[in-house]
């Protein structure tokens, strides 16, 4: 969650009936966002009535604002793919992570991760060692030219959207937050 916004139980009491105590923070008010007709493409104005309530439509919609702000950022700046933040952002995070627990955690198959990691590694950003306890287990580190690229992808990453998605309050985005890692623990099951 994001410094400043509130929790996830903040958010829930925010529903109907609630009522802040005396002297108690409040959500901050939601930002006026110009509305397009509730059936139109947000670029086009093509008319979408039969994608209205179609969620892979609007995840990939939203996708296009968040790649964006990755692409001029991260990607190409930093030569990184997508999925290479993504990679390395985990491995700095869980020092010691073999690629078959990446492999699991990001649903691709252990070829691809293996690819990935190559190319990590040919950079310098991380490095693959044998465990200690089984020989034939790789555990993955980031270097620290991974993890200082890692931090500073974040940070430019963070600023980005808050930029582009400043028309969501504070409040508002991490009830976003909070709703898509839902969808993606849904996934899960």
């Amino acid at each position: 969650m994001m410094p400043g916004t509130p929790g996830p139980e903040a958010l829930r009491a925010a529903g109907a009936g609630y009522r802040p105590a005396p002297g108690a923070p409040t959500m901050p008010a939601m930002r006026h966002v110009p509305r397009l007709p509730i059936d139109e493409t947000p670029s086009g104005h093509l008319r979408a009535t039969g994608l209205h309530e179609v969620l892979g439509y609007h995840l990939a919609q939203a996708a296009v604002a968040t790649s964006a702000v990755f692409r001029t950022t991260v990607g190409g700046p930093h030569e990184l793919r997508p999925v290479e933040y993504t990679l390395l952002r985990l491995v700095h995070d869980n020092p010691g992570v073999s690629p078959a627990r990446l492999a699991k955690a990001l649903a691709v198959t252990k070829p691809n991760i293996t690819l990935w990691v190559d190319r990590l590694v040919g950079r310098q950003l991380v490095q693959r060692n044998a465990s200690a306890s089984d020989k034939r287990v790789q555990e993955l580190h980031a270097t620290p030219a991974g993890a200082h690229l890692v931090e500073q992808a974040t940070a430019l990453l963070k600023a980005g959207e808050a930029a582009a998605l400043a028309a969501l309050s504070p409040g508002e985005r991490a009830i976003l937050m909070e709703l898509l890692q839902k969808v993606a623990r849904c996934a899960v099951r």
